[in-house]
């Protein structure tokens, strides 16, 4: 399995969500194909350990988009909570670009 490396220069969009009274930034890169190939976030809150640690749940996303994971297997796996709600803010943000399931 190989990682597929992106253009350094891409197309993306940057949105801003709230989270448990945490303002998030997220930005999604997007493959040539339109596909989403990485995820930034960013907590409020600059340097802090919730920043920290959403930048680093983000590069590892992106990572696994890079090697093949699906958006939606990413979103999938994330916990969450008993009415189907993602825990975390790496959760929302990638129920938030990820396709809606088709039934």
């Amino acid at each position: 399995m190989s990682r597929e490396q992106l253009p350094n220069r891409r197309q993306n969009e940057t949105q801003e969500f709230e989270r448990d009274g945490i303002r998030v930034t997220l930005t999604v890169g997007y493959r040539p194909t339109g596909e989403v190939g990485e995820i930034f976030l960013n907590a409020d809150r600059s340097n802090s350990m919730l920043d920290v640690l959403m930048s680093d749940a983000a590069i590892i996303a992106s990572l696994a988009l890079q090697y093949g994971v699906s958006l939606r297997q990413l979103a999938h796996s994330v916990k969450r909570d008993r009415f189907g709600i993602a825990s975390s803010p790496i959760g929302a943000a990638l129920d938030r670009i990820s396709p809606p399931e088709v039934l």
